[in-house]
Formats: C-alpha cells, sequence, structure tokens
C-alpha cells in the first residue's frame, strides 16, 4: 500500500478521483462545484489541478482509501438523486443502467488516477501530459456511456421529474457562469 504525502502528487490524485467522481454526476446536481466545466475544455487542466489541490490536502492517502471514498461519494450522490428525482418503481430499470455506468465510471477514473498515482515519480513530463490525456479521453468515454443512459432515464420521468431535473441544470449552469464571471473579474 502507497501513502503519497507530497504536495503535487495528492493534487494529481485528488483531480483525478474528483474527475471521476464529481464530474460524471455533478450535472445532475447544482450543488457540486465546476469542475465538469473545466473538464469538458481539454485545455482546462490547469483549472482541474488548481481547483484539486485545494482540496488535495483532505484526500485519501491510499489507493484503496481513494476507491473507498469515491464509492462512498457516489453512493450518496445517488440516494440524493433518487430522492430529488421522486424515482418511482417503473422507472428503476432506467435509474439502475444510469447509476451503474455511473458507478463504472468512477471506477475506470480511480482505476486510472491510481496508475497515474502509482507512475508518477517515475514519469517525464511528456509522460505526465500524455498522462493527464488519457484522463481526458476517460471523461469523454465516460461521457459517452452516461449520456444515452442519462437520456433513457429522463426519457422516463414525468413532467414534473423533468422540470426538476431541469431546474438542477440550469441551476448548475448560472453557478458556473456567475464562477466564471468572478474569476475573469480577479
Amino acid at each position: 500500500m502507497f501513502s503519497f504525502t507530497h504536495p503535487a502528487v495528492r493534487a494529481a490524485t485528488a483531480a483525478a478521483t474528483l474527475l471521476g467522481t464529481i464530474v460524471l454526476v455533478s450535472p445532475l446536481s447544482a450543488a457540486s462545484g465546476d469542475l465538469s466545466q473545466a473538464a469538458a475544455k481539454s485545455p482546462a487542466a490547469v483549472l482541474i489541478v488548481a481547483q484539486a489541490s485545494a482540496q488535495a490536502m483532505t484526500a485519501p492517502s491510499t489507493s484503496e482509501e481513494a476507491a473507498i471514498a469515491s464509492s462512498d461519494r457516489i453512493d450518496a450522490r445517488i440516494k440524493e438523486l433518487h430522492q430529488m428525482l421522486h424515482v418511482t418503481a417503473a422507472q428503476e430499470p432506467p435509474w439502475n443502467n444510469l447509476t451503474q455506468v455511473m458507478r463504472d465510471n468512477a471506477k475506470a477514473m480511480v482505476d486510472l488516477q491510481n496508475q497515474r498515482v502509482a507512475d508518477t515519480q517515475s514519469m517525464s513530463a511528456v509522460e505526465s501530459i500524455k498522462s493527464y490525456a488519457s484522463v481526458i479521453d476517460a471523461h469523454q468515454a465516460g461521457m459517452t456511456k452516461f449520456i444515452p443512459a442519462f437520456t433513457a432515464f429522463y426519457d422516463s420521468l414525468s413532467e414534473a421529474q423533468k422540470k426538476t431535473a431541469d431546474s438542477m441544470f440550469r441551476t448548475r449552469a448560472r453557478a458556473e457562469e456567475k464562477k466564471a464571471a468572478t474569476k475573469a473579474n480577479s
């Protein structure tokens, strides 16, 4: 088992973990940060690492702890969304498919993050950038899986549930716009 205390390693660990566990889930929640916006644009690597570094000091110190924390966050988010959207028994099949995609995507990102952490000390600058590109590719692949699963679930929602989901997205978009404007004015 590894224990990483160097701030740069912990920041990389936190960035990959956050990317996998928050970004893939965050479009459904207004409460989450603006990592999904940053991650959606590959040139935003610096923003992701900078944002993650603030949380890196409290990030789990081992791969196993990171995986457990990721799983716990995903499960908590899934439970919260289930309650907020008032998922019915008839909607459980597309909901379960969506949550499986969310869990699979998070696991893929944690696995990638673990590999990056294991290789951090021996990577050259070029290898580090290529490794980060693999995080972006994994995020894109995850979103490619997430969109159809979310669409199928969204299509099963009642009009009232769709309004709730739509509101979550709009609120999140407004929060991201405010944060971007604040950063631009700083």
